[in-house]
Formats: structure tokens, C-alpha cells, sequence
């Protein structure tokens, strides 16, 4: 076996297909976001403005969450120095629980080092509990959503995307005796779209079902308090196990599940993603929690970064581009091919100093190829003006149809 030569034919067939990811140098500058400073092939310096990160409420520069991570440094050092089960349980782990479980108004929050870990781990250990489970999980789940439910040995069945009336017959078709668990999310990420969550509430009560939210999205960014989607909608009492993320709105790292407090014992201590794995930096602990606690009394963090997404999607809807618009804060602009997809994010950044990475297959399907924009309250008229000015100029000089596309 060749084996440098197989994986020259699979990075080349990625290259082929438009679709090869490149990553990009960039050194974000501390109290300066969303701007930063790209480091160019040729080891050249250029200032540009981030249009696609998530740190989507500016949190990872604010005060108070720098404060609490330097006050943690200070007085423990970098590492939490083990596994949570061996002496890397510290006071920061459990404060950041406490505030994750007050924020989703649960008995208890489990935390682990990234929300896809927490799927993954969840969705995999949840059939060890529940013997004969049967997971029913959206068609358009997040892909550690998906590998969690693959991974579990049980039964899984899939919906189609967002289609209660397929739920309802998947649900009917099997036992009634039989444990299940639905697993949805809130907003889908790569379109904006909310999950029917309250009509899937109804069907799990109707069928005796465990309800799973993944909020990875929506935490920080929607309801009173931050606590998602389910919060705004006053449906926080009817979801089971809630899963969310540190490393989007809330601006640090990691992932967690909240849920009731035997649920979460059973989780950590069946779970081997949880069980051995080297526990959060106590700093990233400090920090999160500190920026959970300051979210849920900054509501006008929230209205703003609404409002950006607003104008952003008004602006660009004016220009007559394809977006994708469901009332979320995230932005899509449907382009349809890998290579132009690439193209423009390539032409964007070099000539207008805009980063926004192509989104292509597998994460989305064939076709439907995008650029997919993520407005921030510290995205102001300056940074907004740039951005439609360059998809303008940009778009008419490949020469897309908009018209076309639209349709």
C-alpha cells in the first residue's frame, strides 16, 4: 500500500471538487474586535474585519471576562491538572455549573470541553441508561449530534428536517413502551432556521419521550436571560436536556448539558467522553462563568445584535442577493458553487480586507454552496457600509446572477 499516495488522491480530489479548506492567519486584537490582522501567504501584514466568527456578542474582549480569567491565572496557574474525577473538579467548575444551571433553570449543569464533546458523549452514553432507547433526531442535527446517536448502539431513527407529521409517524410506527429521546435544535446553523420546538414538546408528551435541545446557537443571544430559544418562548420547563456552548455568544470555550441532577450524575458518570478527559483550564472556567452571569442582565447586548443582523439582511436584500432569512441572527448568501463560493472569500479578503470563510459540502448540501455572515453588536455602520459596498462590487464582477439565484 501506497498510503502517501491514497492520501495525495484525497486531498487532490478535495482540490477537484473546489471544496479543499484553507485556514486562515489571523491575530485578533483585544478591545479592536471585530477587526484584526490577517498574515498574508507571503508573510505581509493586513488589517481586515472578521464577518464570520462566533463570538457573536463580543464577549472574548470583554472586561469582566478578562478580569475573572486573569484572576484565575493569578491564583491557580494555567491547567486544571487532571480529569474532573481526579482533582480536576476546582471552585470554577462547580461556580460555572451553578450559573449554567440558574440559566436554564435546571437542578443541574455538567460541563465538558466543547459542546460537540457533550452531544457527542450525551447522545452515546443515553442508551446505557435507557435500555431498548430509541432516539428520533432532525435529518439537519449538528454533525456531533449525529455521531453521538451513531455511536450509541441503539436504535436511532431520522426526520425529516423540521417535519412534525414525520415524527409523528416515526413515533407511531414503534413501541409505545419503548424509552425515546427526540433530539432537535434550536436554530440550525447554516440556514438561521428555528427548530418547531413547543409542537415536538407536544408530541414527546404524547409519546412518553425524553426532549434534547441542543441551543449551541441561541444561548447568551435569545430569551430574557440568555437561556435560548426555549426561554424566549416559555418553554424552558418542557425540555429535558439542554445542551449549550462557551464558545459562541458567551465568548471563552467548552460545552455543557443541564438537566435534571440525576440525569447528570447518571451522564458523568457513564460517559467516557466526560470520564477521561483532562477537565477546563480553571482561567476558562472563571471566565465563562463570568460572562454567563453578565449576559443575563445585559438584554441590550441581545437587542443589538438583532438589530445588526437586521440591517445586515435588509441591506443585502436590497442588492438583490440570495440570502436565507428566518428571523435569526445569522446571514447566509447562497452562491451555489464550491469554486466561485471560494473564489469570492479569496477576492473579499484580499482586495476589501473582509474575512468570511466559504461554507461547502458536506457541512451543507451540493449546491447550495454560501457564504454565511454572523453580525455583532460591534459590527457598527462603518464595518456593515464596507462589507455591502464589497459584495456588490464583488458579485457583479463574477458575474452572478442574482435574479437567477434568488429564485
Amino acid at each position: 500500500m501506497d498510503y502517501t499516495a491514497k492520501l495525495d488522491q484525497a486531498i487532490d480530489q478535495l482540490h477537484t471538487e473546489g471544496r479543499y479548506r484553507t485556514f486562515i492567519d489571523i491575530e485578533r486584537q483585544n478591545g479592536q474586535f471585530p477587526h484584526a490582522v490577517w498574515t498574508r501567504p507571503d508573510g505581509s501584514k493586513q488589517d481586515i474585519t472578521v464577518w464570520c466568527g462566533n463570538d457573536y456578542l463580543g464577549m472574548g474582549q470583554h472586561p469582566v471576562v478578562l478580569e475573572a480569567m486573569h484572576s484565575a491565572i493569578d491564583a491557580t496557574g494555567a491547567g486544571s491538572g487532571g480529569t474532573r474525577n481526579i482533582s480536576g473538579t476546582t471552585v470554577y467548575h462547580k461556580q460555572l455549573e451553578a450559573e449554567l444551571a440558574d440559566l436554564h433553570q435546571k437542578e443541574a449543569a455538567l460541563l465538558f470541553t466543547s459542546a460537540y464533546i457533550a452531544n457527542d458523549a450525551t447522545l452515546s452514553t443515553l442508551p446505557k441508561l435507557f435500555p431498548g432507547l430509541i432516539i428520533y433526531s432532525d435529518a439537519l442535527n449538528h454533525a456531533s449530534m449525529i455521531e453521538g446517536v451513531r455511536r450509541n448502539g441503539g436504535a436511532k431513527r431520522v426526520f425529516r428536517h423540521n417535519d412534525v407529521a414525520h415524527l409523528r409517524e416515526l413515533l407511531e410506527a414503534d413501541d409505545p413502551k419503548a424509552p425515546k429521546v427526540i433530539a432537535f435544535e434550536s436554530i440550525y446553523s447554516m440556514d438561521g432556521d428555528f427548530g418547531p420546538i413547543e409542537a415536538i414538546c407536544d408530541l414527546a408528551d404524547e409519546f412518553g419521550a425524553l426532549t434534547y435541545l441542543d441551543e449551541v446557537h441561541a444561548v447568551g443571544m435569545y430569551g430574557a436571560r440568555g437561556g435560548g430559544v426555549a426561554e424566549r418562548d416559555g418553554l424552558a420547563d418542557r425540555i429535558d436536556i439542554v445542551n449549550g456552548t462557551l464558545a459562541k455568544a458567551y465568548g471563552v470555550m467548552g460545552g455543557y448539558i443541564a438537566a435534571s441532577a440525576k440525569m447528570c450524575d447518571a451522564v458523568r458518570s457513564y460517559a467516557p467522553g466526560f470520564i477521561f478527559t483532562t477537565s477546563l483550564a480553571p482561567a476558562v472556567a472563571a471566565g465563562a462563568a463570568a460572562s454567563v452571569a453578565y449576559l443575563k442582565t445585559a438584554p441590550e447586548l441581545r437587542e443589538q445584535h438583532q438589530l445588526q443582523a437586521r440591517i445586515l439582511k435588509m441591506r443585502l436584500k436590497g442588492l438583490g442577493l440570495p440570502i436565507i432569512d428566518h428571523g435569526s441572527h445569522i446571514v447566509p448568501v447562497i452562491v451555489g458553487n464550491p469554486v466561485h463560493t471560494q473564489k469570492l472569500s479569496d477576492m473579499i479578503l484580499a482586495d476589501h480586507g473582509i474575512y468570511v470563510q466559504p461554507i461547502n459540502f458536506p457541512t451543507v448540501p451540493r449546491g447550495t454552496e454560501r457564504l454565511r455572515f454572523t453580525p455583532s453588536p460591534v459590527h457598527g455602520p462603518k464595518e456593515i457600509d464596507a462589507l455591502v459596498k464589497a459584495m456588490d462590487a464583488l458579485w457583479s464582477h463574477c458575474a452572478l446572477n442574482r435574479a437567477e439565484m434568488a429564485g
